[in-house]
């Protein structure tokens, strides 16, 4: 029932039964965490996913209520405070709550990731908005936000012109940065790692991770997969599976 290498609904209901499978046993405390294989959102949707996609079915399964992804490469871990909505909306859809709970998140994985846990935080407009000259954002929304976090006791810094922020984490200033629309943190992790680029389930109660990279039919049963990010995604799994276990 399952056409080798192409999107199929069947393959889809598959594909969620297993999911659901592996979510039965991590809540049985039978496994420490769960790593999926690139998967087809249109295969799930067809499948039978009610959800945009697989990180808020598994919400759904879990109960949790603040999730977003979280992508690592190259030992430089991003969220974003929107996500798969278009661009012309994004402004409309960023508020104070919505940055903190990102930083928050953020910084949470990166604890429990063993890596350094400064959030560094993002500006919406070029140049940081040019002290309002180019957009406000920065002054009514994400600084105020970043001093919030600041408040809770998070070790947050920003907001950084976006062309920039990406230069400074590869130099080591900082090891995670929280931005505001999809594209401006996924062009950048890309570059910086797409061979080795890992997709945690951020907000999950249960460790979920997999490779950021897509299903790639295009090269299904040819022997030519990269299996780099496939393992950063066990090892990430590993040690924060670890980190919650202590």
């Amino acid at each position: 029932d399952i056409p080798y290498g192409k999107m199929s609904p069947a393959a889809g209901a598959l594909c969620i039964e297993m999911l659901r499978t592996a979510m039965d046993m991590a809540k049985a405390k039978r496994v420490d965490g769960i790593v999926f294989a690139p998967l087809n959102k249109e295969a799930l949707h067809k499948g039978g996913n009610p959800h945009r996609d697989e990180l808020h079915l598994f919400a759904d399964w879990l109960g949790d209520t603040y999730v977003s992804e979280i992508n690592a490469a190259a030992g430089l871990f991003t969220t974003r405070v929107t996500s798969h909505v278009p661009l012309k909306d994004v402004a409309g859809l960023i508020n104070v709550e919505k940055v903190v709970q990102a930083v928050q998140l953020l910084h949470r994985t990166l604890s429990d990731a063993g890596e350094p846990p400064t959030v560094a935080v993002a500006a919406l407009n070029p140049h940081g908005g040019e002290h309002g000259l180019c957009g406000d954002e920065e002054q009514t929304i994400i600084g105020p936000a970043v001093a919030k976090a600041q408040a809770l006791g998070i070790p947050a810094v920003g907001p950084f012109p976006a062309d920039t922020i990406f230069l400074r984490a590869k130099r080591g200033e900082f090891h995670g940065i929280v931005t505001m629309y999809h594209d401006q943190g996924q062009i950048a992790t890309k570059l910086l790692g797409f061979d080795r680029g890992v997709t945690i389930q951020g907000g999950l109660s249960v460790v979920t991770t997999t490779p950021a990279h897509g299903t790639a039919f295009d090269i299904a049963g040819q022997g030519r997969a990269n299996t780099g990010a496939f393992e950063q995604a066990v090892k990430i799994a590993a040690r924060m599976s670890a980190a919650k276990s202590r």
